[in-house]
Protein backbone atom coordinates (compact mmCIF):
# COMPACT_ATOMS: atom_id res chain seq x y z
CA UNK A 1 0.00 0.00 0.00
CA UNK A 2 1.54 3.24 -1.05
CA UNK A 3 1.07 6.65 1.32
CA UNK A 4 -1.91 7.84 -0.69
CA UNK A 5 -3.88 4.67 -0.09
CA UNK A 6 -2.95 4.95 3.47
CA UNK A 7 -3.76 8.44 3.91
CA UNK A 8 -7.68 7.64 1.99
CA UNK A 9 -7.84 4.82 5.38
CA UNK A 10 -7.26 7.02 7.76
CA UNK A 11 -9.94 9.71 6.36
CA UNK A 12 -12.56 6.62 5.78
CA UNK A 13 -12.00 5.49 9.45
CA UNK A 14 -12.63 8.69 10.73
CA UNK A 15 -15.41 8.79 8.63
CA UNK A 16 -16.84 5.90 10.12
CA UNK A 17 -16.36 6.68 13.17
CA UNK A 18 -18.24 10.18 12.94
CA UNK A 19 -20.94 8.09 11.08
CA UNK A 20 -21.13 5.75 14.53
CA UNK A 21 -20.68 8.44 16.89
CA UNK A 22 -23.19 10.36 15.44
CA UNK A 23 -26.16 7.68 16.23
CA UNK A 24 -24.67 7.63 19.78
CA UNK A 25 -24.00 11.20 20.59
CA UNK A 26 -26.71 13.75 19.42
CA UNK A 27 -29.10 12.83 22.36
CA UNK A 28 -25.97 13.36 25.40
CA UNK A 29 -24.69 16.48 23.34
CA UNK A 30 -28.48 17.90 22.99
CA UNK A 31 -28.45 17.35 26.88
CA UNK A 32 -24.57 18.88 27.69
CA UNK A 33 -25.94 21.77 25.36
CA UNK A 34 -29.13 22.31 27.57
CA UNK A 35 -26.89 21.82 30.67
CA UNK A 36 -24.27 24.72 29.52
CA UNK A 37 -27.08 27.03 28.39
CA UNK A 38 -28.88 26.52 31.65
CA UNK A 39 -25.25 27.59 33.11
CA UNK A 40 -24.97 30.55 30.79
CA UNK A 41 -28.49 31.56 31.55
CA UNK A 42 -27.85 31.79 34.92
CA UNK A 43 -24.94 33.99 34.87
CA UNK A 44 -22.36 30.68 35.47
CA UNK A 45 -19.29 30.19 33.18
CA UNK A 46 -17.94 26.95 31.77
CA UNK A 47 -14.26 25.86 32.98
CA UNK A 48 -12.63 23.51 30.36
CA UNK A 49 -9.77 21.03 31.51
CA UNK A 50 -7.73 17.85 29.70
CA UNK A 51 -3.84 16.93 28.81
CA UNK A 52 -2.32 16.89 25.78
CA UNK A 53 -4.56 17.16 22.37
CA UNK A 54 -7.62 17.24 25.21
CA UNK A 55 -5.95 20.68 26.79
CA UNK A 56 -5.97 22.07 23.39
CA UNK A 57 -9.66 21.19 23.07
CA UNK A 58 -10.20 23.04 26.05
CA UNK A 59 -8.81 25.91 25.01
CA UNK A 60 -10.34 25.76 21.57
CA UNK A 61 -13.52 25.38 23.22
CA UNK A 62 -13.21 28.32 25.47
CA UNK A 63 -11.81 30.31 23.04
CA UNK A 64 -14.67 30.18 20.64
CA UNK A 65 -16.82 30.68 23.59
CA UNK A 66 -15.24 33.99 24.86
CA UNK A 67 -14.66 35.41 21.69
CA UNK A 68 -16.83 34.00 19.01
CA UNK A 69 -17.92 30.73 16.97
CA UNK A 70 -19.37 31.42 13.60
CA UNK A 71 -21.92 34.04 14.43
CA UNK A 72 -21.17 38.12 15.77
CA UNK A 73 -22.15 38.31 19.62
CA UNK A 74 -21.08 38.90 23.04
CA UNK A 75 -18.28 36.80 24.58
CA UNK A 76 -19.37 34.14 26.89
CA UNK A 77 -17.53 33.47 30.36
CA UNK A 78 -15.25 30.41 29.43
CA UNK A 79 -11.88 29.51 30.92
CA UNK A 80 -9.43 26.69 29.91
CA UNK A 81 -7.45 25.54 32.82
CA UNK A 82 -4.81 24.68 31.05
CA UNK A 83 -3.15 27.46 29.61
CA UNK A 84 -1.41 29.32 33.06
CA UNK A 85 2.09 27.70 32.91
CA UNK A 86 2.99 29.61 36.29
CA UNK A 87 -0.24 28.12 38.14
CA UNK A 88 0.30 24.66 36.22
CA UNK A 89 4.21 24.53 37.05
CA UNK A 90 3.58 25.44 40.84
CA UNK A 91 0.19 23.09 41.41
CA UNK A 92 2.79 20.14 40.33
CA UNK A 93 5.43 21.16 42.03
CA UNK A 94 4.24 22.43 45.40
CA UNK A 95 1.48 19.53 45.46
CA UNK A 96 1.33 17.00 42.74
CA UNK A 97 0.28 16.97 38.89
CA UNK A 98 -2.97 15.36 39.81
CA UNK A 99 -4.12 18.71 41.34
CA UNK A 100 -3.25 20.80 38.79
CA UNK A 101 -7.09 21.13 37.52
CA UNK A 102 -8.93 20.70 40.62
CA UNK A 103 -6.90 23.58 42.66
CA UNK A 104 -7.97 25.66 39.96
CA UNK A 105 -11.70 24.58 40.25
CA UNK A 106 -12.05 25.02 43.91
CA UNK A 107 -10.49 28.62 43.49
CA UNK A 108 -12.49 29.98 40.42
CA UNK A 109 -16.14 27.53 40.49
CA UNK A 110 -18.90 28.22 42.06
CA UNK A 111 -22.32 26.65 42.23
CA UNK A 112 -24.29 26.85 39.43
CA UNK A 113 -21.01 26.63 36.80
CA UNK A 114 -20.25 24.19 34.67
CA UNK A 115 -16.83 21.97 34.19
CA UNK A 116 -16.45 20.36 30.34
CA UNK A 117 -13.72 17.49 31.43
CA UNK A 118 -12.21 16.03 28.16
CA UNK A 119 -10.33 12.61 28.31
CA UNK A 120 -10.48 10.13 25.62
CA UNK A 121 -9.55 7.39 27.66
CA UNK A 122 -11.55 8.80 30.88
CA UNK A 123 -8.40 7.83 33.21
CA UNK A 124 -6.40 11.33 33.62
CA UNK A 125 -6.11 11.13 37.06
CA UNK A 126 -6.34 15.47 37.35
CA UNK A 127 -9.12 15.23 35.20
CA UNK A 128 -10.81 12.89 37.43
CA UNK A 129 -9.80 15.01 40.84
CA UNK A 130 -11.23 18.15 38.39
CA UNK A 131 -14.47 16.19 38.13
CA UNK A 132 -14.69 15.69 41.78
CA UNK A 133 -13.84 19.49 42.90
CA UNK A 134 -16.50 20.19 40.90
CA UNK A 135 -18.97 18.33 42.45
CA UNK A 136 -18.10 19.70 45.77
CA UNK A 137 -18.49 23.39 44.57
CA UNK A 138 -21.77 22.73 43.13
CA UNK A 139 -20.71 22.33 39.48
CA UNK A 140 -22.52 20.38 37.21
CA UNK A 141 -19.86 18.24 34.48
CA UNK A 142 -19.71 17.92 30.78
CA UNK A 143 -17.21 14.69 30.05
CA UNK A 144 -16.34 14.27 26.98
CA UNK A 145 -14.69 10.81 26.69
CA UNK A 146 -14.16 7.96 24.54
CA UNK A 147 -13.77 4.02 25.73
CA UNK A 148 -15.55 2.45 28.44
CA UNK A 149 -15.52 6.11 29.75
CA UNK A 150 -12.74 5.21 32.59
CA UNK A 151 -12.76 6.39 36.18
CA UNK A 152 -13.98 9.87 34.79
CA UNK A 153 -17.70 8.59 33.90
CA UNK A 154 -17.68 6.44 37.22
CA UNK A 155 -17.40 10.20 39.04
CA UNK A 156 -20.63 11.57 37.01
CA UNK A 157 -23.63 11.23 39.10
CA UNK A 158 -27.37 12.23 37.44
CA UNK A 159 -27.03 15.76 36.74
CA UNK A 160 -24.08 15.55 35.15
CA UNK A 161 -23.73 14.32 30.27
CA UNK A 162 -20.99 12.09 29.65
CA UNK A 163 -20.20 12.41 25.40
CA UNK A 164 -18.30 8.95 25.23
CA UNK A 165 -17.05 8.36 21.91
CA UNK A 166 -17.67 4.79 21.01
CA UNK A 167 -13.86 3.97 19.57
CA UNK A 168 -10.84 3.18 21.47
CA UNK A 169 -8.20 4.92 19.13
CA UNK A 170 -7.03 7.78 20.59
CA UNK A 171 -6.57 9.87 17.17
CA UNK A 172 -10.72 8.39 15.91
CA UNK A 173 -11.69 9.87 19.63
CA UNK A 174 -10.07 13.46 19.63
CA UNK A 175 -11.64 13.91 15.87
CA UNK A 176 -15.07 13.44 17.25
CA UNK A 177 -14.09 15.03 20.53
CA UNK A 178 -13.46 18.22 17.86
CA UNK A 179 -16.54 18.05 15.95
CA UNK A 180 -18.89 17.52 19.85
CA UNK A 181 -17.14 21.25 20.56
CA UNK A 182 -18.18 22.66 17.34
CA UNK A 183 -22.22 21.46 17.67
CA UNK A 184 -21.84 22.59 21.40
CA UNK A 185 -20.41 26.05 19.92
CA UNK A 186 -23.01 25.59 17.41
CA UNK A 187 -26.60 25.24 19.32
CA UNK A 188 -25.41 27.42 22.51
CA UNK A 189 -25.09 30.79 19.72
CA UNK A 190 -28.26 29.47 17.55
CA UNK A 191 -30.46 29.18 20.95
CA UNK A 192 -28.94 31.91 23.04
CA UNK A 193 -28.63 34.62 20.25
CA UNK A 194 -30.99 33.21 18.02
CA UNK A 195 -32.08 36.70 16.99
CA UNK A 196 -28.61 37.56 15.56
CA UNK A 197 -27.38 37.51 12.21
Amino acid sequence: MNIVDEIRDLFSASIETKRAAREVLAEPLAHAVELMIATLGQGGKILACGNGGSAADAQHFASELLNRFERERPGLPAVALTTDSSTLTSIANDYAYEEVFAKQVRALGRSGDCLLAISTSGNSANVSRAIAAAHEQGMRVVLLSGRDGGESARLLDSNDVEVRVPADSTARVQEVHLLAIHCLCDRIDAILFADAP
